[in-house]
């Protein structure tokens, strides 16, 4: 159902924009995968010009895990752009446990709430075992592409900052894409 939707939303995932936030939110997914190899903990942000990663990596391996991530997509790895801690998932498990939550409780006095409690868990249960597969699926068909098409690495800095409820610095490397 998601792909008819995607075919759907097409010319809106098509827009310039769009399609470059897409590929480089694929790519972030397929470094943070060969990162992770590594035991590198990472997350990340994507835009229309690139996207930062946040994690104690050496830039010598988050350069190297780039270009091999954008190698292998070019090379048909489109699946690498789709990643089970992306916060897409977060969102869609998010949304649909507040949304069984509200419906669950709504329109009930107190105790009535209370009788639909062991309803409402069971429902918030299912809503964890789908909410994996289907986060993966808006990935897949919305939030990233696996074809990075004519993408390009500019450029890839690191930086540091120091936060405040912490000792060590916090970690940033930038990557600066470009798109036709």
């Amino acid at each position: 159902m998601l792909a008819q939707l995607a075919v759907l939303a097409r010319p809106f995932l098509n827009l310039p924009y769009v399609r470059r936030t897409r590929r480089n939110h694929g790519l972030e997914h397929a470094t943070i995968h060969l990162l992770s190899r590594h035991q590198y903990r990472l997350s990340g942000r994507s835009s229309d010009t690139g996207f930062i990663l946040l994690g104690d990596v050496p830039t010598e391996a988050v350069e190297r895990a780039v270009h091999e991530a954008l190698r292998r997509m070019r090379g048909g790895e489109h699946n690498l752009a789709v990643h089970p801690n992306c916060g897409t998932n977060l969102v869609t498990t998010s949304f649909l446990a507040t949304m069984v939550g509200l419906l669950g409780l709504s329109g009930a006095n107190r105790r009535d709430s209370f009788n639909r409690m062991p309803l409402v868990m069971v429902l918030m249960m299912g809503v964890i075992l789908y909410s994996q597969p289907l986060g993966l699926s808006l990935q897949k068909h919305f939030t990233t592409e696996g074809d990075p098409g004519d993408l390009e690495v500019l450029g890839i800095s690191r930086s540091e900052i120091k936060l405040p409820i912490s000792d060590r610095p916090l970690t940033i490397h930038r990557v600066e894409t470009q798109s036709g």
